[in-house]
């Protein structure tokens, strides 16, 4: 069967200065506090070079629906603070482009995941299932957003990590 891509777009609206936002999303390690919805699991498996290319990490999520994904993310492109590019190998198999810019004291999020679903299961219903599929993507990343806002009062009132 062949297999079905997801091209998914979020856009996010974040009131803080886009160096503030690129410093939460590109910090994955961190996604299990402020992204706990969907992020189970981050491990570091290669830090790449001085800044972030070739950075790989594994990863364990979830959204709303019942099941898990392990995919590894490995950064192809780093320009801070206006990009982040990504792929994505195992469960999922793709590209996830993080877009910044800024717009007066807000700054403006567009994530673009132009994905496979490779577990045998989502392959074979991926063409009945991506309307669900793809709802469980925006719920997941609608997560993200209100974490991220949550992330940046934490970081600006100068509370620890818990």
């Amino acid at each position: 069967m062949r297999p079905v891509e997801f091209h998914l777009h979020s856009h996010w609206r974040v009131q803080a200065g886009i160096d503030e936002v690129f410093e939460v999303i590109s910090e994955p390690l961190h996604f299990v506090r402020w992204w706990p919805a969907v992020y189970l699991e981050v491990e570091e498996i290669e830090p790449g070079d001085g800044d972030g290319v070739g950075r790989t990490l594994n990863l364990h999520t979830r959204g709303l629906l019942p099941y898990t994904l392990h995919w590894r993310a490995t950064a192809t492109e780093v320009n801070k603070p206006m990009r982040l590019v990504v792929e994505a190998r195992g469960d999922l198999e793709g590209t996830g482009e993080w877009n910044l810019h800024q717009d007066g004291e807000w700054t403006e999020v567009d994530y673009d995941w132009k994905v496979f679903a490779n577990k045998p299961w989502m392959r074979y219903l991926a063409p009945l299932l991506r309307p669900v599929f793809a709802a469980n993507h925006h719920w997941a990343m609608n997560k993200g957003r209100q974490g991220l806002a949550q992330e940046l009062r934490r970081v600006r009132d100068g509370q620890s990590a818990t």
